[in-house]
C-alpha cells in the first residue's frame, strides 16, 4: 500500500483527489489538510510515501514547504497554475497535475511514484535481508543485531536503541532508522517509538507492555499507528 497525504486548501479539490484515492486499491489515505502546517505536524506522527500537493495555498506556498522537509517523501503537485512547472521539476517532482485532474491523468502520476518507490525498495532490498546494521555511536561503528533490539526511542535528533543488554545512542532520525529496518520485524508504534514485534508482551488500551532489565515497561501508542499495530496483532492471534 503507498501510503498518501492530501495538501490542499480547497475542500473540493481534496474531495475529488480522496474519491481518486478510494478507487485505487494501492493507495491508502492517510490525512487531508488545508496547508502546510498541518501537514508538517502529520509528517511529525506518521510516514507517509507521497504526497499530492497544492502550490497556492496561504502562508506557505507547496513549494516552500518541499523546500523546508529534510527528506521530503514523493511529490506530486496539484495547481490550476502551469507557471510552476519547471520549479516543481527542479524540486524532483515525481509529476505536476493541472487541475481540474481527470482520473486517468491521475493514475498515470500514481503509477509514476509507484515505479519509483519500487526501485527505491529494490536498492534497498539487500540491506534489509540482513539481521543487523551498523551505527555511528561514541565515535565508532556499533554493529546492532536485530534479535538484541527491545524497542527504540526518538530524542530530539538522537535515536536511543534499547538492547537486551545495553543501549546505543546515535543521531539519526527515526524515520531513516525505520526505513532499515525489516517490517516483519519491527513496527513503529508512535512517533518516538519503533517496537521489536517479537518483544511485545501485551497491548492494554493505548500501551504496549514490553520487559526491559527484567521489568515491565508500557509504550505510548500513537493514534495514527494504532491500527497497523492492531492488524499485526490480528494476524498472530488465536
Amino acid at each position: 500500500m503507498i501510503k498518501a497525504l492530501i495538501v490542499d486548501d480547497e475542500p473540493l479539490a481534496q474531495e475529488i483527489l480522496e474519491s481518486y484515492i478510494e478507487n485505487l486499491p494501492n493507495l491508502e489515505l492517510i490525512a487531508k489538510c488545508s496547508n502546510a502546517i498541518e501537514a508538517n505536524e502529520v509528517l511529525k506522527e506518521v510516514d507517509v510515501d507521497i504526497i499530492f500537493l497544492d502550490i497556492q495555498m496561504p502562508q506557505i506556498t507547496g513549494i516552500e514547504f518541499v523546500k523546508s522537509l529534510k527528506n521530503p517523501p514523493l511529490i506530486v503537485f496539484t495547481t490550476a497554475y502551469a507557471d510552476y512547472a519547471v520549479e516543481g521539476f527542479e524540486l524532483s517532482a515525481t509529476d505536476y497535475l493541472l487541475k481540474p485532474i481527470s482520473m486517468d491523468r491521475f493514475m498515470q502520476a500514481v503509477n509514476k511514484a509507484e515505479q519509483e518507490l519500487n526501485k527505491r525498495d529494490h536498492v534497498g532490498g539487500p540491506a534489509k535481508d540482513k539481521d543487523f546494521f551498523f551505527v555511528k555511536a561514541d565515535k565508532k561503528l556499533v554493529k546492532v543485531n536485530h534479535s538484541d533490539i527491545i524497542y527504540i526511542e526518538g530524542l530530539k535528533d538522537y535515536v536511543i536503541i534499547r538492547l537486551k543488554e545495553g543501549r546505543v545512542i546515535t543521531l539519526q532520525t527515526m524515520k531513516s532508522l525505520e526505513a532499515k529496518l525489516p517490517s516483519e520485524k519491527f513496527r513503529r508504534i508512535h512517533r518516538s517509538y519503533i517496537v521489536a514485534t517479537n518483544e511485545i508482551k501485551a497491548l492494554m488500551g493505548n500501551m504496549v507492555e514490553i520487559t526491559e532489565n527484567a521489568k515491565t515497561k508500557l509504550l505510548p501508542i500513537g493514534k495514527n499507528y494504532k491500527e497497523d499495530l492492531l492488524k499485526v496483532i490480528n494476524e498472530n492471534r488465536l
